[in-house]
């Protein structure tokens, strides 16, 4: 599990002893981008009583996307059959792992879905319930992707599709990084996607990182691949 986080600390910890104990099997890899709010003490104190909890500081250059990336690459480097992402705020509810572990038995990709049957959004107001509808609206259009949920951090993938991504092709380093993701993940004929459905819940501790600038940048980014594709780039 790839857990990206900036100043998380008052969820980090709770959020790893949960994923911990709905999926003991599974390894935690914080990436953790600087935070200023004493997350990175907290993950190395997490990592130093539990083997399954690694660590990676990153510095510099930050974001969501570039989290995943570096997250997901030293994931692969260590052998990792099943790679996963999620957020670290409990929009995302670990206890709901176990499911996409089990859909992935049988799938290449596995998204945690809002927008299947079974699926819901919780404590969201209408504007942030509007925004994300159009935003998957907006995505299918472009770039006709199979599923529902097109901008669903909870997801896992088998390593092949991870190995298989053009990643210097990905223009996006924020959150629209999941759409790039998720399109190259379908290109190869034959690949399995699987939507299993979610409860997203409004965090109730800490501060959202997305905000009008990261919506613009990120649309900006997946018209520049439609354009690039549609040139045949």
């Amino acid at each position: 599990m790839v857990l990206p986080t900036l100043d998380e600390a008052e969820n980090l910890a709770a959020v790893v002893a949960r994923l911990r104990a709905a999926a003991p099997d599974v390894d935690v890899l914080v990436v953790d981008d600087a935070s200023t709010d004493g997350t990175a003490a907290i993950a190395d104190g997490l990592a130093a009583a539990d083997p399954a909890v690694r660590v990676l500081h990153r510095q510099g250059k930050r974001g969501y996307g570039d989290s995943l990336t570096d997250g997901f690459r030293s994931a692969l480097e260590k052998g990792a059959p099943v790679i996963a992402s999620m957020d670290c705020d409990f929009s995302h509810d670990p206890d709901t792992l176990p499911a996409l572990l089990s859909a992935i038995r049988e799938a290449d990709v596995v998204i945690g879905s809002r927008y299947v049957s079974g699926g819901e959004i919780r404590n969201w107001g209408l504007y942030r319930t509007s925004l994300s509808a159009t935003a998957n609206a907006f995505v299918r259009a472009l770039f006709g992707l199979p599923v529902r949920d097109c901008t669903s951090g909870f997801r896992a993938y088998r390593r092949e599709v991870l190995e298989q991504l053009p990643w210097s092709r990905l223009h996006s380093t924020g959150y629209s990084f999941l759409v790039e993701a998720l399109y190259w993940s379908t290109r190869p004929p034959g690949r399995r996607l699987r939507e299993v459905p979610i409860c997203y819940a409004e965090r109730t501790a800490g501060q959202s990182k997305m905000g009008v600038r990261q919506i613009v940048s990120g649309a900006a980014n997946l018209l520049k691949l439609r354009l690039e594709l549609a040139r045949g780039r």
